[in-house]
């Protein structure tokens, strides 16, 4: 449990694809959680459910299986937050189509535990092994919440720089905007004989004249300034 944690406190988040951390994090908890073979991470974007890392193809099978059926521990666990563990997939008698059809890949166990995030649930971390009662021991669990949480977190912090990014683009654009506005106004005032009100107001006539943004026209008017 020890090596979990300081291998999972080791995960680089800054300047990395989602897709990487999620890729080193799954790996992490197939070498350290007790009784995992195979490991990965379902993600639900509205409804729709996609394995977003996986370690193992036993792993990546068996979550196919559930999304190709849209019921599984994984689906119920991602989608109602619960932790949902299977001891014997031969005496499963929930999701029956899913379990009968697991079981030809030979996944015997499996555990999934629910990707909290700001009081919602965003997918679930599923581990499954080939052995009947792979997780029943308390460390198994535990395991699996750590790494749970280390997705969680993961997935917080890439959202924070998408956020980011889109608040610097915005912001360039609106410098880009007010300084092309600022450009078409100086264009009418010299042709016009206008003062900057009144350039303005020419400006957002021919926007609502001609339903354009503000800037499109603005651009129009500086461009045709331009020699050939």
């Amino acid at each position: 449990m020890q090596d979990l944690l300081r291998n999972l406190s080791r995960v680089v988040l800054a300047d990395r694809d989602l897709d990487e951390v999620l890729t080193e994090i799954t790996g992490i908890a197939a070498r350290g959680v007790p009784g995992a073979e195979a490991v990965s991470t379902t993600m639900l974007r509205g409804e729709k459910p996609f394995t977003a890392a996986y370690s193992g193809e036993m792993a990546v099978q068996a979550d196919e299986l559930q999304y190709a059926e849209d019921s599984g521990p994984c689906m119920d666990a991602g989608r109602g937050g619960v932790v949902l563990r299977v001891d014997d997939m031969l005496s499963e008698e929930r999701w029956p189509r899913y379990v009968a059809r697991v079981r030809e890949q030979g996944v015997r166990s499996s555990l999934s535990v629910p990707l909290p995030y700001q009081g919602n649930y965003i997918g679930a971390l599923n581990i499954y092994s080939s052995k009947p009662g792979a997780f029943v021991s308390p460390e198994s669990l535990s395991a699996g919440r750590d790494v749970a949480e280390a997705i969680a977190v993961a997935v917080v912090n890439a959202d924070a720089h998408h956020r980011l990014g889109e608040q610097a683009r915005n912001l360039q654009l609106a410098m880009e905007t007010r300084a092309v506005i600022e450009q078409a106004k100086g264009v009418l005032m010299a042709q016009r004989r206008v003062d900057a009100d009144e350039a303005f107001e020419i400006l957002r006539a021919a926007s609502q004249r001609y339903n354009r943004k503000l800037r499109d026209i603005a651009i129009g008017i500086v461009e045709s300034t331009r020699p050939d």
